[in-house]
């Protein structure tokens, strides 16, 4: 089966401002994310990577991102996948995160992910954390049999989607439950890598940014509680 490079989408304007984008519209890329999604771009370039298709999430900041990256790689593909849209935070669309952590539901998020499931409101739907896993899961199932039904199975393909959602499939791919996904990081504009075998899926790369060690250094002005994953994924480093 192919490779998968998962691509988080670029710093964008509601991550530096520390608001739960989910599907809100109007939300881009910042001048910093449309950097980082162009350096991903280069890596892959340089690296001689050979992708036969980059598929994003709809929402403008991963399709920002997709075009970006895709610029240096000559005759790439470009594809929609609704599967890979952002969690459907419903009624916390668009709140911030300083607000969001008093919420009894963050507790859950935090602990229990498997057992969340955010409240719709007139404007924004809500889903649970499993149908964004498991929706998510299936896009890339039917993508992975597309793309190596079309090029082999040996080809490599990029999925440019959002933080919790790339977290989702890699605890997936690494074996651990939903409620273990928390644990993992996955910046803006990072590189995650998935084999996918027919016995097993390979994890060969986890939060790749290319770049220094200064994202080990801690935040100044933590915005969550010291161990709590940052809902949505955060602005990183």
């Amino acid at each position: 089966m192919p490779t998968v490079i998962f691509v988080r989408h670029g710093r964008s304007s509601a991550n530096v401002s520390g608001v739960l984008a989910g599907w809100m519209p109007g939300v881009e890329l910042d001048e910093h994310g449309r950097s980082q999604a162009d350096a991903v771009g280069v890596r892959l370039a340089s690296a001689g990577v050979p992708v036969v298709e980059v598929v994003t999430s709809p929402l403008p900041r991963c399709v920002e991102t997709a075009d970006r990256l895709s610029a240096p790689l000559e005759g790439v593909r470009r594809s929609e996948h609704d599967g890979l849209g952002e969690c459907r935070y419903g009624a916390w669309t668009g709140r911030k995160l300083g607000e969001l952590v008093k919420e009894p539901l963050w507790k859950v998020v935090q602990k229990t992910p498997s057992k969340a499931r955010f409240p719709g409101s007139e404007q924004f739907e809500g889903e649970s954390m499993l149908q964004m896993q498991r929706r998510a899961l299936r896009a890339v199932r039917e993508t992975n049999r597309r793309i190596a039904a079309e090029h082999g199975r040996e080809a490599v393909w990029v999925a440019v989607s959002h933080g919790d959602v790339i977290k989702s499939i890699l605890s997936a791919a690494a074996g651990a439950e939903l409620d273990d996904f928390q644990r993992i990081s996955v910046d803006p504009a990072s590189v995650s890598v998935v084999r996918y075998t027919p016995a097993r899926p390979f994890v060969l790369r986890l939060n790749d940014t290319g770049g220094d060690l200064a994202s080990l250094r801690p935040p100044q002005k933590p915005t969550t509680p010291a161990g709590d994953a940052v809902v949505g994924g955060g602005a990183g480093a």
